[in-house]
């Protein structure tokens, strides 16, 4: 029995998935939460084989949890589902150690059958976003300049940044304008839009 972590933050979309999985003989859904801070308190409660996320969710996004969970329960291996198939998210998970990464309109056969090689240790990813990544630019962005600029995303301020960075504000400044550079953006606000499109933050 493969047993599963589910974390996504449209509860009628969970739902239909938690049922749909457990339609499969060998996998039950042991755990279900709907924001990205509560997936790992629940991994370490239930201990589940493999944890399947989405990106995009309040508190951290799924991404981000992969890396906690791989970190703090590496027996969990991590599996993305997402509408947001950018090459750049592909990458992040990949730096996190994901082990699968599936678009949300898989069928639902495909969806069991890459839960069940994941959790025997092999990877699994949409074959067209693969290639898609492969062709697509590398983020010219340093971690520290996407760390500001997802902050800025998230409505930080310069200094306030700079407390939680620990750094100066004029630092920050720099960061930023050298990413509004590297991004041909018009303005920071633009540089986040650019970045998200690429899946960058």
């Amino acid at each position: 029995m493969v047993r599963i972590l589910l974390a996504e933050d449209m509860l009628m979309l969970r739902r239909a998935l938690v049922s749909l999985l457990e339609l499969q003989p060998d996998i039950e859904v042991v755990a279900e939460v709907g924001a990205g801070d509560q997936i790992l308190p629940a991994a370490l409660a239930v201990r589940p084989d493999v944890a399947v996320l989405d990106i995009d969710l309040p508190g951290i996004d799924g991404i981000q949890a992969a890396a906690q969970l791989h970190e703090q329960l590496p027996q969990c291996r991590t599996m993305i589902l997402t509408s947001l198939g950018r090459p750049g998210n592909l990458r992040r998970a990949i730096r996190a150690h994901v082990s699968g990464f599936l678009l949300k309109d898989a069928d639902p056969d495909e969806l069991a059958a890459a839960i069940r090689a994941v959790a025997a240790g092999e990877q699994v990813i949409d074959p067209q976003l693969a290639v898609a990544t492969i062709q697509a630019a590398e983020n010219p962005l340093t971690a520290r300049e996407t760390e500001v600029l997802r902050l800025v995303s998230e409505g930080e301020d310069i200094p306030e940044i700079a407390r939680r960075l620990s750094l100066s504000p004029g630092t920050v400044r720099n960061y930023l304008t050298t990413s509004v550079t590297k991004l041909s953006a018009r303005n920071r606000m633009d540089a986040v839009r650019i970045a998200r499109a690429s899946g960058w933050l």
